[in-house]
């Protein structure tokens, strides 16, 4: 690992091989350093001031959400599907692989998809907003979930196992859950008659 893979906060107080100032002021202030450089690379929409009861104000961060679920494929291999709104990154310094985390404003939501029978069923945990601020868009690939609201922000693109067809599509919302049904397309092939001239 090279030095520049670690924090500034941490090669400030290597550099004298004795803490200057009490131990203590020395572990507060690299805190602080951390916190602050964390602060900076967090979206500014996932800042605010927040009144107390008694009129002072506090700085709120978040949410920060990260999650995954694991389910068997049907090939009998698990798959690992991450969500929440922060990511890994992986950037390279020297040569040298370095890790970080990238918080965006909007969430990934938890997303299930059931490939059934006739049709393909999407289920997505979209908590807290209303039925009117989700946004569906059917590609013919992939269906895209977004919510785009002052409290909340969800945006994922779901790929389709099979082609469907787009004017099937059923969506129903409960409880901060959304369920998408699209009927797979129908895989008889229709015929053409070809003149030849």
């Amino acid at each position: 690992m090279a030095w520049d893979d670690f924090p500034d906060w941490f090669r400030r107080k290597r550099r004298s091989p004795f803490f200057s100032g009490g131990f203590f002021e020395d572990i507060d202030q690299m805190m602080e350093d951390m916190l602050r450089e964390m602060g900076e690379s967090i979206p500014k929409e996932l800042i605010r001031d927040e009144k107390l009861p008694d009129g002072s104000t506090v700085k709120r961060m978040g949410p920060f959400v990260y999650g995954y679920s694991m389910t068997m494929g049907p090939d009998g291999k698990p798959v690992i599907r991450e969500f929440g709104n922060i990511k890994q990154t992986r950037t390279s310094a020297f040569g040298m692989p370095k890790r970080g985390l990238e918080v965006k404003a909007e969430r990934e939501p938890l997303v299930d998809t059931f490939d059934e029978n006739g049709t393909v069923k999407i289920v997505a945990e979209v908590p807290g907003v209303e039925k009117k601020d989700i946004n569906l868009e059917l590609t013919e690939n992939s269906l895209i979930i977004s919510v785009d609201t002052q409290k909340r922000k969800y945006f994922k693109e779901v790929e389709l196992p099979t082609q469907i067809e787009p004017d099937s599509t059923k969506a129903l919302y409960v409880n901060g859950v959304l369920e998408v049904t699209l009927e797979k397309r129908s895989k008889k092939a229709s015929s053409h008659k070809i003149d030849v001239k």
